[in-house]
């Protein structure tokens, strides 16, 4: 369902379908507390979830399924998708001149093959010191709602990311060299051979 996964796929010339395979997860960010393991069960669960609506579908055996789910942690907090300018500033303001994990569980398979590999992608990632002011100014832009820390690098929050230590496509919503590695090592399927 995110804008940004879908760009990315768009911008690498990857052909993709969109299936939302929503899940409670709220249930499982009460259960589990690991922001690795959390993020790793959701994008397994969804992936699960989606093979499932995919068969019914009677969709070609061959099709990939890549399922993912973002979080963000600052020091011991885990900061999910913000539903509301309100709750999107906090993010923001908590988020302001420090440094944050951002992590990314993806979860690929393939409807013929009972393989399911688990995974995920962690970036560190730092802002830039902002006022309130600039913090209200950023949210204006509507771009912060329903995003993991209530940002995206793809958009004006790109402007207040100072650094990056790790991959820049995980910032964006997927870590496609990780992505890349897995389909060419467990399923024998090279994108830059699309």
């Amino acid at each position: 369902r995110s804008a940004d996964r879908r760009e990315l796929f768009k911008r690498l010339a990857i052909p993709f379908e969109t299936l939302i395979a929503d899940i409670n997860e709220e249930q499982f960010k009460k259960k589990i507390e690991d922001p690795i393991k959390l993020v790793m069960k959701l994008a397994e669960l969804k992936a699960r979830k989606a093979i499932k609506i995919l068969r019914r579908k009677n969709t070609k055996d061959d099709t990939i399924v890549i399922a993912a789910d973002t979080i963000v942690q600052l020091q011991e907090e885990i900061i999910g998708k913000a539903k509301n300018k309100e709750q999107a500033f906090i993010t923001i303001k908590k988020l302001n001149n420090k440094t944050h994990n951002l992590i990314t569980g993806i979860a690929i398979t393939r409807l013929n093959n009972s393989k399911l590999i688990v995974d995920y992608d962690k970036t560190l990632v730092s802002f830039l010191p902002l006022s309130e002011e600039e913090i209200h100014n950023y949210l204006a832009h509507d771009e912060a709602e329903g995003r993991a820390g209530a940002y995206s690098i793809n958009d004006k929050a790109s402007m207040f990311i100072e650094k990056i230590e790790g991959s820049p496509s995980n910032v964006a919503g997927l870590p496609i060299p990780k992505i890349f590695k897995i389909l060419k090592n467990e399923f024998d399927m090279n994108l830059l051979e699309i």
